[in-house]
């Protein structure tokens, strides 16, 4: 493999020739936009941003970057938080946002084929129109690309039952790191014709190419929800709950935020559920039984597993129950926190949160550490807040000393360092807790063949 290098205004011009130069900006406003993602730890270096309308200009851009070993790095809608996104090193940066159409729906098969570019909540409305449903969901749907989804197979708030973005991919057209176009499986329900590649590029990171076009399947349009929410006696009464909620009910999200989390959401215009204040929160969405739900909280209030609980009367009391959870993130963003994104066994969360939060509060006396997440599949987000006197460096420096910690009780309990968000540049010192060495080789000859000549967003993930 080569070394990339910088590139130069001239080499700017023969790729502005090939795509068209209102295709092409370098100017330092644009640069700093599209150059980061949601971590903002790593400040934005990109040589330029180029903007590619459709497939033959993606391997015209990655045609260019081979003959000139520039390094490219696929940009979505940038809601990632891991450095998934970022040119920090003069790459030049592959903005998918023109590539926006939907380009077909297939009644029969339930599917909708669309562009990289196309944003999650527009599938989702796409879908809805055409009566069916598309049930990856998670609060940056206005923001996020489905292309971006695919590159790090997320997940969000309705993995409990609907699964991750891997289970809706029905077919993928790829641009390879060597300007090949790949149509993977293209909508097959059955196909044994050897190695699916599709599943290698979903959850990839834009290191072994770009996205281009994506075929989703879509879903029944589900029942009636309701959604709950209750306050939890105390952090080994989570699962209890979940355990009582889902043989009761049919669940499509458990979620679960400590009062801290809640305090920051009120701050930023939410209202509290209920006057009674708790430790920590659930929020239940699920099939509507009203009857079913009162008996199982009273149940459940009788064994003091919960002090109090609201269930929405309307679509907008469950809008605001949402927001409680969906509008942490936003809420705790002026801190410019350290975040965690890991999973455990849901059967192993007991035990590993047991561990983590005396963890936490040996190492982290001096921050306030805000934990939330979608505990019904194991997946818990930590956000470590930077007090406003620290210098940034010397707090991304403790809180990499603590992950560092984290990493081996995940390993312990075998989980992963990344749920939902990827490996990017904040997580890679860490992949050996969920990865084997062997893993890790492997990972390393499927990036070779499909980029090599190294340019597909180096120094992410491996």
């Amino acid at each position: 493999m080569s070394e990339l290098i910088r590139v130069d205004s001239s080499k700017f011009l023969q790729l502005a020739a090939k795509i068209g130069a209102d295709q092409l900006t370098t100017a330092q406003a644009e640069l700093e936009h599209y150059g980061r993602d949601w971590t903002r730890i790593y400040p934005p270096s990109p040589s330029a941003i180029v903007f590619p309308k459709c497939v033959a200009d993606v391997q015209a851009i990655v045609g260019w970057a081979v003959e000139h070993q520039i390094a490219l790095v696929p940009s979505g809608g940038r809601t990632g938080l891991s450095g998934g996104a970022v040119a920090a090193n003069h790459e030049l940066v592959v903005s998918m946002e023109r590539m926006n159409r939907v380009l077909a729906f297939d009644q029969v098969d339930r599917t909708l084929t669309v562009q990289a570019g196309v944003p999650t909540e527009v599938v989702q409305r796409e879908a809805r129109l055409q009566g069916l449903y598309y049930p990856v969901d998670f609060a940056s749907r206005g923001s996020s690309q489905i292309g971006g989804n695919v590159a790090t197979n997320a997940g969000g708030i309705k993995v409990l039952r609907y699964g991750m973005t891997r289970d809706w991919v029905a077919g993928l057209k790829v641009v390879t790191g060597t300007g090949a176009l790949l149509d993977l499986n293209r909508g097959l329900v059955k196909n044994a014709t050897g190695y699916d590649l599709r599943h290698l590029f979903i959850g990839s990171e834009g290191t072994l190419g770009i996205v281009v076009e994506t075929t989703l399947r879509l879903a029944q349009l589900p029942g009636e929800q309701q959604v709950m929410v209750l306050g939890v006696s105390r952090m080994d009464a989570l699962m209890e709950v979940f355990a009582q909620l889902r043989k009761t009910l049919s669940l499509s999200a458990f979620e679960f935020f400590t009062h801290r989390a809640l305090m920051h959401v009120v701050a930023d215009g939410a209202r509290r559920p209920f006057d009674t204040q708790a430790p920590f929160y659930a929020l239940a969405e699920f099939d509507a039984d009203e009857t079913a739900a009162s008996d199982t909280f009273e149940h459940m209030a009788m064994q003091g597993l919960v002090l109090d609980g609201v269930v929405a009367q309307s679509l907008a009391q469950a809008a605001a129950l949402w927001r409680l959870r969906e509008g942490i993130t936003e809420s705790l963003s002026r801190h410019t926190p350290y975040k965690n994104d890991i999973a455990v066994r849901v059967s192993q969360v007991p035990a590993f949160l047991e561990e983590m939060d005396s963890l936490f509060a040996r190492e982290y006396p001096q921050f306030e550490v805000i934990w939330f997440g979608h505990i019904g599949d194991g997946n818990l987000h930590i956000s470590i807040l930077k007090p406003d006197a620290m210098a940034p460096a010397a707090f991304n420096a403790e809180c990499s000393r603590v992950t560092a910690m984290l990493s081996d009780v995940l390993a312990a309990h075998g989980g992963t360092l990344s749920a939902e968000h990827g490996i990017g540049l904040l997580k890679k010192d860490w992949l050996l807790s969920s990865r084997t060495r062997d893993e890790m080789d492997l990972m390393r000859g499927i990036k070779n063949l499909f980029d090599p000549t190294g340019i597909m967003n180096p120094g992410k993930l491996l």
